[in-house]
C-alpha cells in the first residue's frame, strides 16, 4: 500500500496554508502537552477551526476521500473484520471490504502507526484510506459492534456443555462444576452489556419451541434476536433466580426479585419478573441505570409554565398530587425528580413503594411485601403515625390505599402518587370509581399531571417532511388549522439511530389544576359536568395539543402524535381514519 502522508507536521502545514495562525498553533501545542490529546482534537476544541474544516484539509493533503457515513448503511460483518478494541483504539472503521481490498475510514489517516497496525490485521487485503468524522465513528461503533455474535457463541457453548437434555437443571450445573456456571455468567454479562450499549430499558427472555427469543425495549420499541439453542433458557433463568434470591425450585408460580450489577462502568439495578409459560419460564428485566443519578424536573422535558405551576403545588403544605399515564410513561421518574427538590432537612418524607426503584438519603423508603401482610394500606396507616410532612405512594391500587391517601392529604400532609389512566381529566373520576367518597376527592385533590413519552426525531438524519392528507386532517381536527410556524420533520434513518429515524424520547405533559367548578362536579360525582369544567379551564392544554406543538417544532413526528392521540378521548376514531370527513366539514364552513 502506498501510504499517504503529510509533507510536514499537521500544525506547521495548517499555518503554512493559512488555515490557522502561528499564535493559535503555539497555544494548541501547549494545551496538547497538558491534555495528551491529538493536535487536531485540541484545535477544534479551542475553536481555531471546525472539525469539518480539519477533515476537508486532511482529505485534500493526503489525497484520500472524505466520507460521510451518517446515512451510509454499513455491514456489521464487514466492520468486525477489525476487532472492536482495535477499532476504538485507532478510531478506525472498515466501510467496505472484499477479498482483495478494505476501505478503512479514520479520523486521522496521517497516523502511520495506526495504519500499520490495521494493515497487519486485515492482511492480505490492501488497505485504502478515507477520512471520517470521529463523532460519526463513535456512534457507529455502538451500533456495529453489538454483542449479538458474542451472545450466539456463548449460547452455543452453553448448549454443548449442557448436553442434549431439553432442560438445564441444578444437576447439570453441579455436574459441570464451575465451567457451566462461568459460561452462563458470561452469556448474561454479554446480554446486559448489549442492552446497556443500545440504551435498552427492558430485556425479555422468552423460551420458544425452537429456541430462545431475546427482546430489548429501546425508546419504547422492542428489538428482537432469536437464538437457535433450545435448552439454554433454563440455565439463564436458574442463574437469574440465584442472583435475585428467588426460589430456584419453584417453576409453576410467578416470582419477583431484584439485584445489582456493574456493566461497562454503569451501576445497573435490575428488577426481575419470572412467569411460567408453555415452554418454560419467561423473564422480564427492567434496567435502572443508577450511575446517572436522579433527573431534575428541568431534565424531564417539562415545559416551563407547567413546571412553575407544579412547583407551586409541591410547596403547598397539604393536598394530593397525582401523576398519571400508562406503564413506561416515566411517572416514577417525575415523582423522584419532585422528591429530590422537596428533600430538605426540615421535611420528613416517607415513601411506600413496590418496589423501591431509587435509593435516596434522608427519605424513609418502605418496600411493600404482600406475602407477609405488608400491604400499601397497612404501611400507609403506619406512615401517618410517623409524623411525616410528605408521603409518596408508589401507586393508587385499591380503595383502601386511595381512601387512606386522601384522608392523609386533608389532615396536613402532602401526598404524591401515581395512577394508571389515559389522561388527567379521567383521573379524578377514576378515584371515585375505585370507591373513594366524592367529597374526599373534591377536598383533597389539588392537581393531576398526565404524561407520555414520544420518540424524538434523530438529530443526525432529520429532514423536512411534507405532511400527507391524513396527517393534515389530524392537525386540523386537534387545533382547527395548521400552525403557521409548523416545520414538520422526519428522520431518514442512519447509523446513529439504527435506521429507525428516532433516537431518544421526549416527555409530553398536561397539568390539570382542580378549580371550583371541577370541585363542585366531583362532589356531585357528575362526570359530564367535570369534563365540561375541564374544557372551560383556559389554562389547561391537552396532551394532544402539546404533542402537536412538538411535531410543529420538528422534535417528533406527526406519526408519533397519531399514536398518542389514538389512546385519548379528544378525537373521534372516525376523524382519524377518515380525513375526508374533516376536509368536507372545512369546506362546508367556508
Amino acid at each position: 500500500m502506498a501510504r499517504p502522508r503529510l509533507k510536514m507536521r499537521l500544525g506547521d502545514l495548517l499555518v503554512h496554508e493559512g488555515v490557522i495562525k502561528e499564535e493559535q498553533l503555539k497555544k494548541a501545542l501547549a494545551e496538547q502537552r497538558n491534555t495528551g490529546q491529538k493536535l487536531g482534537y485540541v484545535l477544534t476544541e479551542l475553536g481555531f477551526l471546525s472539525e469539518q474544516q480539519l477533515l476537508a484539509f486532511l482529505a485534500q493533503q493526503l489525497n484520500v476521500p472524505l466520507v460521510d457515513i451518517s446515512e451510509k448503511r454499513l455491514d456489521p460483518n464487514v466492520a468486525r473484520i477489525l476487532p472492536e478494541v482495535q477499532a476504538r483504539r485507532h478510531r478506525a472503521l472498515i466501510l467496505e471490504a472484499d477479498d482483495d481490498r478494505a476501505l478503512v475510514g479514520m479520523s486521522d489517516p496521517a497516523d502511520l502507526n495506526a495504519v500499520d497496525a490495521i494493515s497487519a490485521i486485515v492482511s492480505p487485503r490492501v488497505v485504502e484510506l478515507a477520512v471520517v468524522a470521529e463523532g460519526q465513528l463513535m456512534d457507529s461503533f455502538d451500533n456495529l459492534y453489538r454483542r449479538t455474535q458474542e451472545i450466539e457463541q456463548f449460547a452455543q457453548q452453553l448448549q454443548e456443555e449442557s448436553g442434549t437434555e431439553e432442560e438445564f437443571d441444578l444437576n447439570n450445573l453441579s455436574e459441570q462444576g464451575d465451567e457451566g456456571d462461568v459460561t452462563v455468567a458470561r452469556l448474561l454479562q454479554s446480554i446486559f452489556a448489549d442492552a446497556v450499549q443500545i440504551r435498552a430499558s427492558d430485556i425479555h427472555l422468552e423460551p420458544d419451541e425452537n429456541g430462545l427469543r431475546i427482546r430489548q425495549r429501546v425508546d419504547g420499541q422492542l428489538q428482537e434476536n432469536v437464538l437457535d439453542e433450545k435448552n439454554i433458557a433454563g440455565a439463564l433463568v436458574l442463574k437469574l433466580k440465584l442472583m435475585a434470591g428467588l426460589d430456584i425450585s419453584e417453576k409453576r408460580l410467578p416470582q419477583d426479585g431484584r439485584f445489582q450489577m456493574v456493566v461497562k462502568k454503569h451501576k445497573i439495578d435490575v428488577r426481575l419478573s419470572t412467569m411460567p409459560v408453555q415452554y418454560g419460564e419467561a423473564c422480564v428485566m427492567r434496567l435502572l441505570d443508577q450511575s446517572n443519578g436522579l433527573l431534575r424536573l428541568e431534565q424531564t422535558g417539562m415545559p416551563p409554565h407547567i413546571m412553575k405551576r407544579l412547583r407551586y403545588h409541591l410547596t403547598r403544605p397539604h393536598g394530593m398530587i397525582l401523576v398519571t399515564g400508562p406503564t413506561g410513561s416515566g411517572k416514577t421518574t417525575t415523582l423522584y425528580a419532585a422528591l429530590s427538590e422537596l428533600n430538605q432537612p426540615n421535611k420528613k418524607i416517607i415513601t411506600v413503594e413496590d418496589p423501591v426503584e431509587y435509593r435516596m438519603s434522608r427519605i424513609s423508603q418502605v418496600q411493600v411485601n404482600s406475602k407477609i401482610g405488608l400491604t400499601f394500606g397497612r404501611v400507609l396507616r403506619t406512615t401517618l403515625r410517623q409524623d411525616p410532612d410528605i408521603i409518596m405512594v408508589g401507586e393508587m391500587r385499591d380503595q383502601e390505599t386511595v381512601e387512606i391517601g386522601l384522608r392523609g392529604s386533608i389532615t396536613g400532609h402532602l401526598v404524591l402518587s401515581t395512577l394508571h389512566t389515559n389522561d388527567a381529566a379521567t383521573s379524578a373520576m377514576r378515584l371515585i370509581d375505585m370507591g373513594a367518597a366524592p367529597y374526599l376527592v373534591a377536598s383533597a385533590l389539588r392537581a393531576v399531571l398526565a404524561q407520555r413519552l414520544l420518540r424524538r426525531i434523530c438529530d443526525n438524519c432529520s429532514g423536512a417532511h411534507q405532511a400527507d392528507r391524513q396527517e393534515l386532517a389530524l392537525v386540523k381536527a386537534l387545533v382547527g388549522c395548521v400552525p403557521e410556524h409548523a416545520e414538520f420533520k422526519k428522520g431518514r434513518g442512519c447509523q446513529r439511530c439504527n435506521y429507525t429515524g428516532y433516537r431518544g424520547r421526549v416527555g409530553v405533559f398536561e397539568l390539570l389544576e382542580i378549580d371550583e367548578p371541577m370541585m363542585i362536579a366531583l362532589r356531585e360525582s357528575d362526570t359530564q359536568a367535570f369534563a365540561e369544567a375541564v374544557k372551560a379551564n383556559q389554562s389547561f392544554k391537552s396532551l394532544a395539543e402539546v404533542a402537536l406543538e412538538f411535531a410543529a417544532q420538528g422534535i417528533t413526528t406527526i406519526e408519533e402524535v397519531t399514536t398518542l392521540v389514538a389512546g385519548l378521548p379528544y378525537l373521534d376514531e372516525e376523524e382519524l381514519l377518515n380525513p375526508e370527513k374533516v376536509e368536507t366539514e372545512d369546506s362546508e364552513h367556508g
